[in-house]
């Protein structure tokens, strides 16, 4: 709660304070001038300055350090009715005159304004204006003769409004307007000049009228000769220019027919020309639109039938992709698989050969060393498996009945019953032929092949008969 409180003092504060700093945000009427005093900065001499004036625009009153008020642009019409003004002929005269003026928008009379007339209601700036128009008026008057003030009221007007000006902008006011009504003098100097302008006004206007009488008859005269001979001149030459003027209405009419025809004839022509070229760029712009909309259906079959053979090729490249990546994974699978069971088996087999041989070095070193002497024990170990692997030969041979008849027709007159028995025991085959077709020899111990035995024995009587 206390920090909701202390949010919301904060933003009265900081929403205070931005429209307090609005509200000195002020702008200028076109009526007015703001002037902006207190601390204003300083002019171009360095000085500080007393005001600043603004007329239009807007400007930000700075707190404390400055202040604002406003002149009032409006016009001040002044009554000034001079009496008894001396002129430059000694001659005592009234001027009875009115007299507009205002506060200055000019630079520097802006200035003075601010100075002079800040504060000031209108009727105090009137009196102020007042005073220095009838001084200003005075002196005027003092300097030009009354015929000048009363015939040439345009110089007297500029010479015042000179003189008035120079003396309002010391203030701050400008002369706007100068109207003077009329000019009246005590001992009627100016009443007299004016029945003297008008005698010789009326006698002037009398003389004129007898010379414009007179020149009237001569001239009313003269203008008659002139005027038959120049009717007579005027008929002829009317005539004569009648005559030239139907010529030249005639030729002038030719010729007007004659550029007429030809226009006409141009005209056609260019008419035609154009309406064959129209229509030949209609059958051109209908000839490109043909070939444009041929070429559009063109392209359009042909980007269907290329685009959808893309997205064909794509979506096979993307299947044999696939298949190839899942045959690639499955080729993988079972080659690690198969090494997996080949590496097991090999090192089944290696441990296999290994206790083997470990077992037949045990063997060998039981029979002291003599490698034929363990072969020996371990023949004797597997004596039994051999002579029954030969029985096994012929175990499963069955035999329900036997019936022998011998007529003893046997070699050396043995019976042949006993040549069959003896034949089938030869058929099992010899343990040294067995050891051969291994790519082994039976041990000496365990017999030796009847021919090797009959060889050796030639060879060994041999040797002692040598």
């Amino acid at each position: 709660m206390e920090n909701l409180i202390l949010v919301i003092v904060i933003v009265l504060l900081v929403f205070g304070t931005f429209v307090a700093l609005l509200s000195r945000y002020k702008k200028c009427p076109s009526d007015k001038i703001l002037v902006i005093y207190g601390k204003v900065g300083k002019n171009q001499s360095g000085d500080l300055r007393s005001a600043k004036c603004i007329h239009g625009g807007a400007a930000f009153i700075w707190p404390i350090f400055q202040h604002y008020e406003f002149l009032d642009l409006t016009p001040i019409s002044i009554n000034v009715n001079l009496t008894n003004a001396l002129s430059k002929q000694n001659i005592r005269i009234d001027v009875p005159s009115r007299f507009t003026v205002g506060v200055s928008t000019e630079f520097g009379v802006m200035q003075n304004a601010a100075e002079r007339l800040l504060g000031l209601k209108l009727p105090e700036i009137e009196e102020l204006a007042k005073d220095i128009i009838f001084g200003q008026l005075r002196l005027v008057v003092a300097t030009m003769d009354i015929e000048e003030i009363n015939t040439d009221r345009d110089k007297f007007l500029a010479a015042v409004s000179s003189n008035v000006e120079s003396e309002l902008k010391k203030i701050g006011l400008r002369l706007i307007n100068v109207n003077v009504t009329d000019i009246k003098d005590e001992s009627g100097y100016i009443e007299a000049l004016g029945k003297e302008a008008a005698a010789k006004a009326i006698n002037d206007a009398k003389k004129s009228v007898a010379e414009k009488n007179r020149d009237g008859s001569i001239g009313e005269a003269n203008a008659e000769k002139d005027q038959r001979i120049q009717v007579s001149e005027a008929n002829s030459l009317a005539i004569q220019g009648e005559n030239e003027a139907k010529i030249t209405i005639a030729n002038s009419e030719a010729l007007r027919r004659e550029k007429q025809a030809k226009a006409l004839r141009l005209a056609t022509a260019a008419e035609k020309v154009q309406a064959a070229k129209a229509l030949q760029e209609a059958y051109l712009a209908e000839e490109d639109a043909e070939k444009s909309r041929s070429r559009l259906e063109k392209a359009t079959k042909e980007a269907d039938i290329i685009v959808k053979a893309e997205i064909d090729k794509q979506k096979i490249e993307i299947e044999a992709e696939a298949q190839a990546e899942q045959m690639r994974r499955t080729a993988k699978g079972e080659a690690d698989a198969i090494f997996a069971k080949m590496e097991a088996q090999a090192r089944g087999i290696e441990e296999i050969l290994l206790k083997q041989a470990g077992g037949f070095k045990e063997i060998v070193d039981a029979a002291g060393g003599n490698p034929n002497d363990a072969i020996k024990l371990l023949l004797a170990d597997k004596m039994e498996d051999l002579i029954k692997t030969q029985v096994e030969a012929i175990k499963n041979i069955k035999i329900d009945k036997v019936t022998v008849w011998d007529s003893m027709g046997g070699k050396d007159g043995s019976p042949a019953t006993a040549n069959f028995l003896s034949g089938m025991m030869k058929s099992i085959p010899p343990m040294n032929e067995m050891f051969n077709m291994a790519g082994m020899e039976l041990p000496e111990f365990l017999g030796k092949d009847k021919e090797e035995e009959k060889t050796s024995l030639t060879s060994k009587s041999a040797e002692v008969n040598e």
